[in-house]
This record gives C-alpha cells, sequence and structure tokens, in this order.
C-alpha cells in the first residue's frame, strides 16, 4: 500500500456567491477538508490503489469530518494517532485567477504533534511526505525518521515540499535540511514557484538536475498553465501540456497530480522511477494533469475518483 504522511486540516474557504458577505465587506468563509498531504491520501484512494494516512488528528469536531472523509475515500486510517488538541486551520484568499493564498493557524494544534510510529507495516511499498508535516516540529523530526527507514529498506519515497513560507522560520535552515532529505527521496514532485524558492531564484530545469545529480530518480515539475515536466538522470524525459478547462480554484491541484503519479506508480508496479522511459513519463503525466483538471473544476479539493476519470474525456 502507499503510505502518506503529513498534516489534515480544516480550510477556510471564500463562499459563494461573491455577494456573501459578512461585517466589513468580508466574503464569508465555509470549512472544507484538506491539507497537502490529505489531499493526496485522498487522491490516491479514490483513484482506487490502497492507500493509509499516517498523521494525528484532532478529537474535535473537525478531526472527526478529516477521519470519516478519509474512509469515505477508501483510505486506510490505522496509522492514525488521536489527540485532544485543536485542528489546524488555514485561512484561504483567492486570487483574481483562482490562485489560493494561505494564513495558517498551527500552534498547539494536533498534526504537528505526530509522533514516530515505528517501522512501517510490511505491505508499505511507498510512502509520499510533504507540505507542513515537513515544517513543523516536533513532528517534522517524526516523518524524517520515517523517510530515512523506509528509504534504507529499498521502498518507494515520494517528497512535496509544497512551500508555505510564511511558516519557515529560518529559510537557510529550511533549504539546508531540504538537501539532506534528497538521498533518501526517489521522487520529487515540486511547482516552479516552488523550485525558484528553495534555490533563491534558480532556472526551476536547472534546480531539478541538480536535485537529480543529489540522488533523486526523478523531479516532477509542475508548471500550472504550462503543464507538467520530468527531469530524470536521462535529462527532460516528457512533457504534457495542461488541459484546459473552466479553473473554478487551484486548491489541491498539486496534491492531486501528486496522488495520481502514486496511483498510477502502483497500479504498474514500478517501484524505482528510474527504469521508466520517455513515453511512460508521458502516460503518467498525462494521468496526473488529467486528474488535476478535474480538482480545478471543483471548489476546494475535490480529487477525482476513478470513475470521473473513466469518463472523462
Amino acid at each position: 500500500m502507499i503510505v502518506v504522511g503529513g498534516e489534515a486540516l480544516v480550510d477556510l474557504v471564500p463562499g459563494e456567491p461573491l455577494d456573501s458577505t459578512v461585517d466589513g465587506g468580508l466574503r464569508a468563509l465555509l470549512p472544507r477538508l484538506g491539507g497537502g498531504p490529505y489531499n493526496v491520501a485522498l487522491a490516491a484512494g479514490r483513484l482506487g490503489v490502497p492507500a493509509s494516512f499516517l498523521s494525528r488528528v484532532s478529537t474535535d469536531r473537525f478531526g472527526g469530518a478529516l477521519v470519516d472523509r478519509l474512509s469515505a475515500s477508501g483510505v486506510g486510517t490505522s496509522l492514525l494517532q488521536r489527540g485532544d488538541e485543536p485542528s489546524t486551520l488555514a485561512v484561504v484568499a483567492l486570487d483574481e485567477r483562482g490562485t489560493a493564498h494561505y494564513t495558517f493557524y498551527v500552534e498547539g494544534t494536533a498534526d504537528r504533534l505526530v509522533t514516530d510510529p515505528g517501522q512501517l507495516p510490511a505491505e508499505t511499498t511507498a510512502l509520499s511526505l510533504g507540505t507542513l508535516g515537513m515544517v513543523l516540529e516536533p513532528g517534522v523530526s517524526a516523518y524524517e525518521a520515517v523517510l530515512r527507514r523506509a528509504s534504507a529498506r529499498g521502498t518507494l519515497t515520494a517528497l512535496d515540499p509544497n512551500i508555505r513560507e510564511a511558516l519557515i522560520a529560518d529559510p537557510a535552515a529550511y533549504r539546508a535540511r531540504f538537501a539532506s532529505w534528497l538521498p533518501d527521496v526517489r521522487l520529487l514532485k515540486i511547482s516552479d514557484d516552488d523550485a525558484a524558492w528553495l534555490t533563491e531564484g534558480a532556472d526551476p530545469v536547472a534546480a531539478a538536475r541538480g536535485w537529480v545529480e543529489s540522488g533523486v530518480d526523478a523531479v516532477v515539475l509542475t508548471r500550472g498553465a504550462d503543464g507538467l515536466s520530468v527531469i530524470t538522470a536521462a535529462g527532460e524525459l516528457a512533457h504534457v501540456p495542461s488541459r484546459r478547462v473552466d479553473v473554478v480554484d487551484t486548491i489541491g491541484a498539486g496534491d492531486t497530480v501528486q496522488g495520481a503519479l502514486l496511483a498510477w506508480l502502483h497500479q504498474r508496479e514500478v517501484r524505482e522511477p528510474a527504469t521508466l522511459d520517455a513515453e511512460d513519463w508521458r502516460d503518467a503525466l498525462g494521468y496526473a494533469a488529467k486528474a488535476a483538471s478535474i480538482t480545478v473544476s471543483r471548489s476546494g479539493a475535490e480529487p477525482p475518483t476513478a470513475a470521473d476519470m473513466a469518463t472523462t474525456v
């Protein structure tokens, strides 16, 4: 199975219609369940592959809803820890392009207090980590230990840093720690913007080549309207364009890409991304781009199901 580790939280998203306002002309906010890794797990589970979520989730009402949604999406919860700390909140602002910008409320919340679960179940074939789970202590140290052990066992390891700059108090220290993870990462999925931030302005493709030289098998770049690219030791193996859809918002788009890539790899029993050729990668990226296009056509992070994929042209 695929194990996904990281935060589960509640996005507070501007509601519809546009004239739905409260005091001061602010738009009313609606709760939507999310968090980068949480969305990755949902995407994988909905696409019909065995997935399990590793995190700590509050026992509050939000936490209960988060757990229920995992189960409804076919995601296992045996690795979940529960605590009476509150759920993390993320207040979302959407710009004119539907791009999401976040303000986080994370102090003393449940997900950052996750503890090291020890050895993952024997049936674990892939591990995916990222976002706030790889930023906020003490959780990041627990996930880091899980990453090292999984890599040593030969598990397919995937990382999506999904940078939230406002929560990174020491950018230089984070960049150094990120670099220390790379020898234990087989698949790195990262946006152009995050690649530029991590390298302080370097070209994303050049940055990806450097990460491959550091030991990563494959770097998948998400490039917004310009589609998806993959860079491996063989060079830039493949690129697929974005699919044209009416974008409602981009919440969960990158997470869906990650979940869909993991699902594609699992369905084909791929444990080493370095073994894929250009045709394989075009198929994988096309599958991920299709899944993401369905997500952005909906409000909030609503990854598609296998049935959605089969019925969408």
